[in-house]
């Protein structure tokens, strides 16, 4: 394991706030079921977790499109989407954690946050009925005293507002919040946050590495991020 600083200062975060698919959890297992399960229906080859992968952010509804197009940004036939909607919602709601797992590290990394007194929220794109369920299925809902999903607003990561939202709800100034995530989503969010940003350095991103988007430290285990704090942190 490895720390990368691309930031020598931080200020000390009074709330963490942490990314949920490819960060905390690698659910790509069962969205990739999914795919693979719905695209034969639809007369569509499968396209395997691994392609899946590369889809994963942005929410739930872009994914769709993604794997419908075989296209990171591509956008579906209308027709077909409407089709294709329902039949995969409903495949998801029943697999949201058959095969999703928690990565090596993020408890015991939460626990470390939870006994330094930070307020934690998870912050993310994936739509509420999807996003509970996982959370509490894996043992995680526990940690966070907050809960902002894909559709909690109006408006999802790469927008801060909801990084404006938990900060809000917390009354922390946005200037001593941190972000934990791992994709260029959650970089743009924090940075028009004003937020600090540390990045894990698996999780999926779109296959980019996420060092080329400029995170303040990239980590390869949530349990490095109170040794981040002990380097780089000041008041």
């Amino acid at each position: 394991m490895a720390i990368t600083l691309l930031r020598q200062k931080l200020l000390r975060p009074r709330m963490v706030l942490v990314d949920l698919d490819g960060t905390m959890v690698d659910s790509a297992p069962d969205l990739g079921y999914c795919i693979d399960t719905l695209l034969p229906v639809l007369g569509l080859p499968p396209q395997g977790e691994e392609r899946v992968r590369k889809w994963v952010g942005n929410g739930i509804e872009r994914f769709l499109h993604r794997a419908l197009t075989n296209s990171l940004d591509g956008t579906a036939d209308p027709e077909l989407y409407a089709k294709a909607w329902p039949l995969f919602t409903e495949l998801y709601a029943a697999n949201t954690s058959t095969r999703s797992y928690v990565y090596p590290g993020v408890r015991e990394g939460l626990d470390a946050l939870s006994k330094l007194g930070f307020p934690l929220a998870c912050v993310t794109n994936k739509p509420t009925r999807f996003a509970l369920p996982l959370l509490e299925h894996l043992g995680l809902a526990s940690y966070f005293r907050l809960v902002v999903a894909g559709d909690t607003l109006p408006h999802k990561k790469p927008d801060p507002t909801p990084l404006f939202f938990a900060a809000n709800h917390f009354q922390k100034p946005a200037e001593h919040c941190l972000m934990v995530g791992d994709s260029v989503n959650d970089v743009l969010a924090a940075r028009a946050a004003r937020f600090s940003i540390i990045c894990v350095s698996y999780g999926y991103n779109h296959g980019n590495d996420i060092r080329t988007s400029g995170p303040d430290a990239v980590i390869d285990s949530l349990t490095e991020l109170t040794q981040v704090f002990t380097q780089v942190i000041v008041d």
